[in-house]
């Protein structure tokens, strides 16, 4: 069975994933806008002890690939951080984003970057890599990219998660998605199951609940079963809506 959950608050991330019978949950740590490390949890030794996976996504400002090292080398040392705090939880796994070379350095720069980065990093933690929506240079928005990624980087071990959301707005068809993103990496460690607000190919992280977006509901529900992976729902709301997106989730991965 798909074990289906959703991101969401992180006060009570086990009361939070009851009140919308998931499976698992996905919280932040700290603050994904700052470079802070994340406090100890008062509810860590409740976590390491439950039965519900947490994954834990790191801050959105982590660039690995960024030509600038006042942001590449904070970048290392948050996910460093962010792999600590998940490890003293025992979360299932760390979900960063791809990144993209910025400045006027050349997108290939970025494997390289992405391969120091990992060979800085101490820890246990499994790291999930994300696809994202946008970046001229990104490192993980086409799927030839990300082979190219997993070309430079896969004997580390890393992850993938694939976000639907990421996929439509980046210009990647879903006729084939998972065929092509398995050929690419060997593997789908979880999905993001999110709608999108606009249209193909618009380079816009904008996630709308499932089947009242732009992606025509039939390739979302057949993406999501067909990967094969755990699921988590990034989208809009409170406890109905992520519930409802749950169940949607459920229903497509049970064929009906």
């Amino acid at each position: 069975m798909t074990l289906v959950g959703a991101h969401i608050p992180s006060g009570e991330p086990l009361a939070e994933a009851e009140a919308r019978d998931a499976d698992l949950v996905q919280i932040f740590l700290s603050n994904p806008q700052s470079w802070k490390k994340a406090p100890p949890r008062d509810d860590a030794e409740e976590l390491r002890s439950s039965p519900i996976p947490v994954y834990v996504h790191a801050p959105y400002l982590i660039n690995v690939c960024a030509g600038d090292n006042r942001v590449r080398i904070p970048s290392r040392k948050i996910l460093q951080d962010t792999c600590d705090a998940a490890t003293e939880i025992n979360a299932t796994a760390v979900i960063v984003h791809g990144g993209h070379v910025t400045g006027d350095g050349a997108q290939v720069e970025g494997l390289i970057r992405w391969r120091k980065a990992l060979d800085a990093l101490d820890t246990d933690m499994t790291v999930l890599i994300e696809n994202t929506a946008g970046g001229d240079k990104a490192l993980a928005r086409r799927v030839e990219w990300i082979a190219r990624l997993w070309d430079e980087i896969g004997d580390f071990g890393v992850g993938l998660v694939l976000d639907t959301c990421h996929s439509w707005a980046g210009g990647e068809p879903f006729d084939g998605l998972v065929e092509r993103v398995l050929e690419a990496t060997g593997r789908i460690d979880l999905v993001h199951a999110n709608d999108s607000k606009d249209p193909f190919d618009s380079r816009r992280d904008r996630h709308q609940n499932l089947g009242a977006g732009e992606i025509p509901a039939e390739d979302l529900a057949r993406t999501i079963a067909a990967a094969g992976a755990p699921v988590v729902v990034e989208t809009p709301g409170g406890v109905d809506e992520q519930a409802a997106d749950i169940e949607w989730v459920r229903q497509a991965c049970a064929g009906k």
